[in-house]
């Protein structure tokens, strides 16, 4: 009998071109990904910083007032 045989794609220059620049964008876009989540990190850090900072301004001046008052 006969066989099914597969459809093969015929390439052509411009629908080599658009799959080249599919994949390129593709590239980008995981680039563009990693970049953003790498400067969310840092900033979430920075924001964990800035409130141990401030807590430990708070905490200073707390005991700085305790010794104060006591001889």
């Amino acid at each position: 009998m006969h066989e099914p045989r597969e459809i093969e794609r015929f390439e052509c220059a411009p629908g080599l071109r658009l799959q080249a620049h599919e994949t390129i964008s593709a590239v980008h876009r995981e680039n563009m990904q990693m970049r953003f989540d790498r400067i969310e990190q840092m900033m979430e850090r920075r924001l964990w910083l800035t409130v141990y900072g401030v807590v430990a301004v708070i905490l200073a001046q707390a005991v700085q007032s305790f010794l104060v008052v006591s001889p």
